[in-house]
Order: C-alpha cells, then sequence, then structure tokens
C-alpha cells in the first residue's frame, strides 16, 4: 500500500513550524517559498537549498549572517512548501524563479550561495542572470559536470555513488509521492550495503517536503537537458566563490563519494577565468557535503571574507537591470506579489 503523499496538497503531516515566518512569492508559473531576516539597510543575500533541503537547512546561518546581511532563503520548486510542477524541473527553471524572485522581491543586487545543485544554480545566475544582478556567486560544494550524464570532463552521474540512492528514491516514492513505498527504500538501501542513515518508521522532515519527481529528473538528465555545465561557465559574469569539501573515490566500487573531483574544479576554474572573472577556491576536505548545516560560524565567515573583495551594491546596481531601480530602503511590504503561508 502507498504511504502518505507529503507536499503542498497534505500540509498537516509534512510541515514543521520554524523560527522565521514564511511567505510565498508567485512566479508566474511557481509559488516560491521563502523566509527573510536582516536589515534592509545591509548587502542582500539569497541562499538556495541542496537537493531534500528546504529553506530552514540555512536556519542557523541565518542568525549568524544577518548581522552582516538581509538574508533571503528560499525553497526552489519542488521541495519546501513552493510549488510541485510536474515535468518541470530544469535547471533552466530553476534559474529563472530565482531571478524572478530577486527581480521582484529582493529588487537589488545581491550575492548568491547555493549547495549541491542549489550551486549549479548560483553557477547558472551568475552566467545567465540579467547583468547588475548578481555581485558574486558562493558555489557550495556544488556536483558541478558530475551531475551531467555526459559531461565534457571527469566522472558523470552514473559513476556517482549518489546517483544509486536517487534511482532507488525514484523508484519507491515515486514522483510527488505517488507510490509512496519509504520501507522498501530503505531495505533497498541496506541490501546494497549503503549507510543511509535512514529507518523504516519515518521520512526526515527534510525528505517528506521534497518531491521525488526530482530523482528522477536529475537520473534521466532531463534535469540539465538544456544545460551544459561547461557552456554555462564559459559565460560567468560575476566573481565566484568555490568551496569544495570531502570528496574520494571509493575503493570496492570506483564511484565518486562527494560533489565533484579536484580536476573537475580545475576544469571550472578555467572556464570561469577565462570568461575574466575571478575565482576563489578554498578546500575543505574534513568538511561534509552540507558546510552551512554542518558548521554554520565557518560558512558565515568564509561568506563574510570573501564578500568584502566583491564590488559595492551601487557600483554593480549602476550598470545593470536596478539601474533606475528603487532603493532598499524605499520597498514597501506591498511593493511585491507575495502572501503568508
Amino acid at each position: 500500500m502507498p504511504g502518505p503523499g507529503y507536499g503542498p496538497e497534505n500540509p498537516d503531516i509534512t510541515y514543521t513550524d520554524h523560527e522565521y515566518d514564511e511567505q510565498l512569492f508567485d512566479s508566474g508559473e511557481a509559488a516560491i517559498n521563502y523566509a527573510t531576516t536582516g536589515s534592509p539597510e545591509k548587502p542582500a543575500i539569497v541562499l538556495i537549498p541542496g537537493q531534500m533541503e528546504s529553506w530552514w537547512g540555512y536556519e542557523e546561518a541565518m542568525g549568524l549572517l544577518s548581522e552582516h546581511f538581509e538574508v533571503f532563503a528560499i525553497d526552489l520548486r519542488g521541495q519546501g512548501r513552493s510549488s510541485r510542477t510536474p515535468g518541470r524541473y530544469t535547471f533552466n527553471n530553476f534559474g529563472n524563479d530565482v531571478v524572478r524572485f530577486i527581480s521582484f522581491v529582493v529588487r537589488r543586487p545581491v550575492i548568491v550561495s547555493g549547495l549541491s545543485s542549489g550551486g549549479v544554480i548560483a553557477a547558472w545566475l551568475s552566467a545567465f542572470a540579467p547583468p547588475g544582478m548578481i555581485r558574486g556567486a558562493h558555489y557550495e560544494d556544488p556536483p558541478l559536470f558530475s551531475c551531467e550524464t555526459k559531461p565534457a570532463f571527469g566522472p558523470s552521474l552514473r559513476q556517482t555513488a549518489v546517483c544509486r540512492f536517487f534511482e532507488a528514491m525514484s523508484r519507491h516514492l515515486g514522483d510527488q509521492w505517488c507510490v509512496g513505498d519509504w520501507e522498501g527504500l530503505v531495505e533497498t538501501l541496506s541490501e546494497r550495503g549503503a549507510d543511509s542513515g535512514l529507518t523504516a518508521d519515518m521520512p526526515p522532515q527534510g525528505i517528506k517536503e521534497y518531491d521525488p519527481e526530482w530523482a528522477r529528473a536529475f537520473t534521466s538528465g532531463s534535469v540539465g537537458a538544456a544545460c551544459d555545465h561547461a557552456e554555462m561557465l564559459s559565460h560567468v559574469k560575476c566573481p565566484i566563490l568555490f568551496t569544495h569539501h570531502s570528496r574520494f573515490i571509493a575503493e570496492k566500487t570506483g564511484l565518486l563519494v562527494g560533489a565533484c573531483t579536484d580536476d573537475q574544479v580545475d576544469h571550472a576554474e578555467r572556464l570561469v577565468t577565462t570568461a575574466g572573472q575571478p575565482f576563489t577556491r578554498l578546500s575543505f576536505p574534513q568538511i561534509p557535503h552540507s558546510m552551512h548545516g554542518t558548521d554554520s560560524t565557518l560558512f558565515t565567515d568564509t561568506i563574510l571574507n570573501w564578500s568584502g573583495t566583491l564590488p559595492d551594491e551601487a557600483i554593480v546596481r549602476m550598470g545593470g537591470v536596478f539601474a533606475k531601480g528603487q532603493s532598499a530602503a524605499d520597498r514597501t511590504n506591498d511593493s511585491y506579489p507575495h502572501h503568508s503561508s
């Protein structure tokens, strides 16, 4: 028998309360859920979660960042309280959602920081967002090249340990939780010897808030079918911070355990610097995939130190899409389409 169908249509069994109030922004195609804190007099930063993570994965980091930034943390479509959009989970759609969010909610140049697949979206924004929108982009341990089925460089998604997890998740849970075989998923992972840390009784909160169609979009390659990573990185238009976390090749399987290889980061750096943009690369082999979830102080300090090297917001604003826009201080709560969730 299928388990419960988690998601926005069943909020009572899906969601929990958090420290920060949540709001919904209507992008025209999807309702994008977000939380915000910090003063609009400070520089703006937009935080983009990784796969199977909602905005509240940044909750502890948001408090630290708010001393220095106006902070916006979002749920991507298909995660958290944001809309499920069957057949529409692609990097291009994710990126355009964030462009609309920045255009109508933040309304000024921003720093973006994204983890994992959110880091690929940060890369997309650094290349394809309108001029003057992105002051700088932090790629937090992103699977650049390694989440492509046919990458230009290095191991593909099929050569990563996480691919097997996503394949099992898609099969056992189904798009929009239409199968819902959680116990079967845990059993399959156990039989494969995967140390998932999952138990059969109930999904963790982050997975409850996740549309498993994401997993199918990644394993099928449809998520990036129109987003070649090498082409994307060759169009980067702002300074980049790349933090690379724990990674190794498993001896028994030969699979990559981690986001991407050192060689793949080398190639990303070549492409970005050839495009004429600064590329700051920091290696944290002792840090798990999510720095912001593991060590929010290190995450905050890393962003703060790097952000001091970026051009000022006023300089970025002068040459881009916000040149004639309102200042942050002039914004009012009813100046963009949103409503409380």
